[in-house]
């Protein structure tokens, strides 16, 4: 199988790119710089520039790129950064999609459990409407912007991806450092509830909805299990055997953040992956402490 990937330095996309080529299919990575080795071609998303040369022939295409949505504080000029490199990158990619000669059967297009704002302590799946702010109109646009690849008749999933759990990025990488050395803690009151999904698991699913022809749409790419972030925060105490006594309050967080600790790190989501489940997908780290131990154990 043939697989154009963007964003496949990422953290992420690395892990899918090592994934694939270990069972042997040929990973061609899209880049914004000139290409340095023979797997790489060149694309411009913020000028909407990608030869459909490029993704003629391929089988798949999965695309992963776009500014971090917690990398930075959301002042409104990154807000505007994230969303330029998410919908002019996912626009970019379904339009050479579909002007393709040779058109790829799939795009697993990355997307986010922020299409449904704050659940509060309700559980919610594929079937829930979309919630409020920043985050939930954004990821609205973004899987829209796959559109021009549905309509030439190619199979498009949107992967509504929680917290990726993996110990070298994502969010639980960023404060390992901490935990290990026991200055762990919860965000805010700890009662929002967080959906998350192993890095091993995250792959796995991608490589399942590649091969699933009757999977479209969107898709919550999550573990069964959503859990509380003080839970969470107990449970890497757990796993690494160190106190998490710390408290961040939401002011500070708020101060650090702006936006994003209300959207990110303080909203509650509590998302069940119902479509994934029902095509028949199963979790090899389904509760926290097993995906924590797969990790970073």
């Amino acid at each position: 199988m043939k697989v154009v990937i963007t964003g496949a330095s990422g953290f992420l996309g690395s892990a899918l790119v090592r994934n694939l080529r270990a069972d042997g299919h040929d990973v061609v990575r899209l880049v914004r710089r000139a290409p340095q080795a023979a797997d790489e071609r060149q694309w411009d998303p913020a000028a909407h520039k990608l030869d459909p040369a490029v993704i003629g022939g391929a089988d798949a295409v999965v695309h992963l790129a776009g500014a971090g949505i917690g990398d930075k504080r959301w002042t409104e000029s990154y807000k505007r950064e994230i969303r330029a490199s998410r919908i002019d990158g996912t626009a970019t990619i379904a339009a050479a999609v579909a002007a393709a000669d040779q058109a790829p059967a799939v795009l697993v297009a990355a997307s986010a459990v922020g299409f449904y704002g704050d659940t509060g302590d309700d559980a919610v799946d594929e079937s829930a409407s979309a919630g409020n702010g920043f985050l939930a109109d954004l990821v609205h646009d973004w899987e829209a912007a796959t559109a021009p690849a549905a309509d030439a008749g190619v199979r498009v999933v949107n992967v509504r991806t929680g917290v990726v759990l993996g110990a070298e990025g994502g969010a639980l990488g960023k404060v390992l450092p901490l935990f290990r050395v026991g200055l762990g803690g919860r965000l805010g009151n700890g009662l929002q509830w967080m959906s998350w999904i192993a890095l091993p698991d995250y792959v796995v699913a991608l490589r399942f909805l590649l091969d699933r022809r009757d999977v479209s749409g969107p898709v919550n790419v999550t573990g069964p299990e959503p859990v509380r972030n003080r839970d969470y925060t107990k449970a890497i105490s757990r796993v690494l055997h160190r106190p998490a006594l710390a408290i961040v309050p939401a002011p500070a967080l708020r101060a650090a953040l702006g936006g994003f600790a209300d959207e990110g790190v303080l909203v509650s989501q509590r998302v069940v992956p119902t479509r994934l489940e029902d095509a028949g997908f199963t979790f090899a780290f389904g509760d926290i402490d097993s995906a924590l131990a797969a990790t970073i154990g």
